[in-house]
């Protein structure tokens, strides 16, 4: 049994039938990739691994635990922590008081301290601009923000849906190196990625989503090498 089991989901948007049949497995310690074109239904998985939208059939379980119709902020509690597309910082809120808002499930003082310097460590940046207001911090500050934000729940599951999304190369190298700290230090990732040569290079496994269903699924290696995705999704 793997760590996180997404099994035959359907979602919807209304009548629009979003995602079909999609089984998803994410084993302990590992980084597992979902590529696919805009408008597959990359985001629309992780929001529904979340809890933010709710499949009509299919399961969502962690550690064989039943959270499928769990509410987002049990889901939360449960160690499943999404860093959603755009941030979605607080733009008002300095960037402590962002951090903050990430331990809001917590009551150990201890444990909320030592999270947070562990994010810290991982974004030096954040520290130098704590008092700052987080809406006046660039696209890359801001990415950092959001994944301290999840960090500080100390999560068992980390989602990230399109970290690199709207950032300058060298701040895209920025944030996989801190996604390849996270994973070093054990955590367990599932990754949305636009850059799919990106995300093939830091992840294990990886599935292609196609018109909200899964159509292959293989180490990142093998994908890396099949005809399909280097046609349609590397460019070459």
């Amino acid at each position: 049994m793997a760590m996180l089991e997404v099994e035959g989901i359907h979602t919807y948007y209304g009548q629009i039938h979003a995602l079909r049949d999609v089984s998803v497995s994410v084993e302990e310690g590992e980084i597992v990739t979902i590529i696919g074109a805009n408008g597959a239904g990359k985001s629309t998985m992780l929001k529904t691994t979340s809890g933010l939208l709710k499949p009509r059939k299919g399961s969502i379980r962690l550690n064989n635990e039943d959270l499928t119709k769990l509410r987002p902020h049990k889901i939360v509690e449960k160690g499943v922590v999404q860093v959603p597309e755009g941030r979605r910082i607080f733009g008002t809120l300095t960037v402590m008081e962002n951090l903050d808002m990430g331990a809001f499930i917590s009551k150990d003082s201890q444990k909320n301290k030592e999270n947070l310097e562990r994010v810290l460590g991982l974004f030096p940046r954040l520290k130098e601009r704590g008092k700052q207001v987080a809406g006046t911090l660039s696209g890359g500050e801001q990415q950092m923000l959001a994944m301290g934000r999840a960090l500080m729940t100390n999560p068992i599951v980390l989602l990230l849906d399109e970290p690199s999304m709207g950032l300058a190369p060298v701040l895209v190298d920025d944030i996989f190196d801190t996604i390849r700290q996270l994973h070093a230090a054990g955590t367990t990732i599932l990754l949305v990625e636009q850059n799919a040569r990106l995300a093939l290079q830091v992840a294990s496994r990886g599935y292609v989503l196609q018109s909200g269903s899964v159509v292959l699924s293989d180490s990142c290696v093998n994908l890396e090498k099949n005809e399909m995705v280097r046609e349609a999704y590397l460019g070459e």
